[in-house]
C-alpha cells in the first residue's frame, strides 16, 4: 500500500463516524496528493532530463512541484523528491504571512498601512529585519503551532515534514528546530505548493485573505531565479513568489498566471548553481502547461 493511501483511509474513518472532524480538514487534504497526473509527471521527468537535472534529482540535490490550477477544482499535480525537506532560506517567510493572517483574522492583529507595509517588505524584498520584527509581533511558537495544526498540517510529520520557521532572520540560534530534520527554515516542495493552492482556492484564513495574502505576494522586487528566467521569455505572465538563499541553498516558489493558465512551481535545490538552475527550470515548467491544450487543463 502506498503511504499516500493511508490518510484517504483514515479520513474515511473520520466521516463515517466523526463527520465533524473531517470538516475541520482543508478541502484539498486527500485531492491534491491524490492528483498526481501520469503524463504531466511524465512530462516533468523529460524537462529535468533535457535540462541534465534527472541526475540532480537522483542525488537528492534538487525537488521540484508542478501543479496545473488552471482549473482550481481539479489540479494537476507532477512532483519529483516532493516530500524530501531541505533547507529553504527565506522561502519560509511565507509561513510568517500566514501565521500573521491568521492574527488578523482572529481579530489579534490590524492589517493597518504600517503592518502591510512590514509584511509587503517581507515578502517582496524578503527583508529579514521585516520577517524577525513579524515573528516578534505574532509569536515565535505560534507559527509552527499553526503549520502544524490539523486545521492546515503544512507540517506533517506523516509525510516527512513541510514549512518551518524556528530562527530569527539574521543573527542568533534557532529557538525551535523542526523535530524530523532539526531544520531552521526547512520546506519540501509538495508543502509549499500546498501552501500556495490553499491560497488559490481560498483556502487560507478566508477567502477575502486569502486574496490580500497573494497580492503580498505579487510583484517581485527580486528579478532572479523563476523571475529572471520566466519574464525574461513572457513578460506578459504575472507572479506570486517568494525565494530564498543562502550559501549553496536555492529556493522558490510561485503562482504563475500567464495567457489563460495559471500554475504552481516550486523547486528546492542544495548547490552552488541552484539558482541558475531554477532560471532555466521554470521556462520548462512554463512550457509543458503552456504546451497542453486548454480544453483538458485540469481533467
Amino acid at each position: 500500500m502506498m503511504i499516500w493511501r493511508l490518510p484517504t483511509l483514515f479520513l474515511l474513518f473520520l466521516s463515517l463516524f466523526f463527520p465533524t472532524a473531517h470538516a475541520a480538514l482543508p478541502d484539498d487534504s486527500v485531492p491534491l496528493r491524490a492528483a498526481v497526473d501520469p503524463s504531466l509527471q511524465a512530462e516533468l521527468e523529460n524537462r529535468l532530463d533535457r535540462l541534465s537535472l534527472d541526475s540532480r534529482v537522483a542525488a537528492g540535490q534538487l525537488a521540484v512541484a508542478l501543479v496545473d490550477v488552471t482549473d482550481p477544482e481539479r489540479p494537476r499535480l507532477a512532483q519529483v523528491n516532493g516530500d524530501e525537506m531541505l533547507y529553504a532560506a527565506s522561502l519560509p517567510k511565507i509561513a510568517i504571512l500566514l501565521a500573521a493572517f491568521e492574527r488578523i483574522g482572529a481579530g489579534e492583529m490590524t492589517l493597518d498601512d504600517e503592518t502591510r507595509d512590514v509584511m509587503t517588505r517581507m515578502i517582496r524584498r524578503s527583508s529579514n529585519s521585516a520577517a524577525t520584527e513579524m515573528i516578534h509581533r505574532v509569536g515565535r511558537d505560534y507559527i509552527n503551532d499553526v503549520l502544524r495544526s490539523p486545521k492546515y498540517r503544512l507540517y506533517d510529520e506523516a509525510f516527512n515534514g513541510g514549512l518551518w520557521v524556528g530562527k530569527e532572520y539574521g543573527r542568533g540560534s534557532a529557538y525551535q528546530r523542526d523535530p524530523l530534520h532539526h531544520q531552521s527554515h526547512g520546506a519540501t516542495a509538495f508543502q509549499v505548493a500546498r501552501f500556495y493552492y490553499l491560497l488559490e482556492t481560498g483556502q487560507l484564513v478566508s477567502p477575502e485573505l486569502s486574496a490580500e495574502m497573494k497580492t503580498i505576494l505579487g510583484e517581485p522586487a527580486i528579478h532572479h531565479k523563476f523571475v529572471g528566467g520566466l519574464l525574461g521569455g513572457a513578460p506578459e505572465a504575472r507572479v506570486y513568489r517568494k525565494s530564498g538563499t543562502w550559501r549553496e541553498w536555492h529556493a522558490d516558489s510561485a503562482i504563475v498566471e500567464h495567457d489563460g493558465r495559471t500554475y504552481i512551481a516550486v523547486a528546492l535545490a542544495r548547490n552552488p548553481r541552484g539558482g541558475e538552475w531554477m532560471k532555466r527550470l521554470i521556462v520548462e515548467l512554463d512550457g509543458i502547461i503552456m504546451d497542453a491544450p486548454i480544453r483538458t487543463a485540469g481533467l
